[in-house]
């Protein structure tokens, strides 16, 4: 059986893309910054990862160059008021808002905001 098991995102810049991340409140030493390849594990074992481009490249150099809104995340917050609170800290920090938190019909808290590589991050909590 094939089971998903990661999840890669292609950056320009590792450290612009994992301060955001950080924002959003993965836990991920500031050392990674200069890494070419970083992953973070979730408690139940799924990981997220981060390339740069370099690295894409070093095997793949017919790799084009991405334009971001290539993949779409979305991230689970505890309650309402957990979306607002983390929309606010990423827009506050200076990261661009796609959509304000509004209270889907299909029954979420909700919010888009755009990663440093363009890429739409959901934000929502069941209501």
């Amino acid at each position: 059986m094939v089971m998903p098991d990661l999840v890669g995102i292609i950056v320009q810049d590792m450290a612009a893309a994992l301060r955001f991340y950080r924002l959003l409140g993965l836990d991920i030493p500031a050392a990674a910054d200069d890494e070419g390849h970083v992953e973070f594990v979730t408690p139940g074992g799924f990981r997220l990862a981060w390339d740069t481009l370099e690295v894409i490249k070093s095997f793949n150099d017919e790799w084009p160059d991405p334009t971001g809104h290539r993949l779409g995340l979305a991230f689970k917050c505890d309650s309402a008021a957990e979306v607002d609170a983390v929309y606010h800290r990423l827009t506050t920090a200076g990261y661009q808002s796609h959509k304000e938190p509004w209270d889907a019909f299909w029954g979420q808290r909700y919010a888009v905001v755009i990663d440093p590589d363009g890429n739409l991050i959901d934000l929502f909590a069941n209501l």
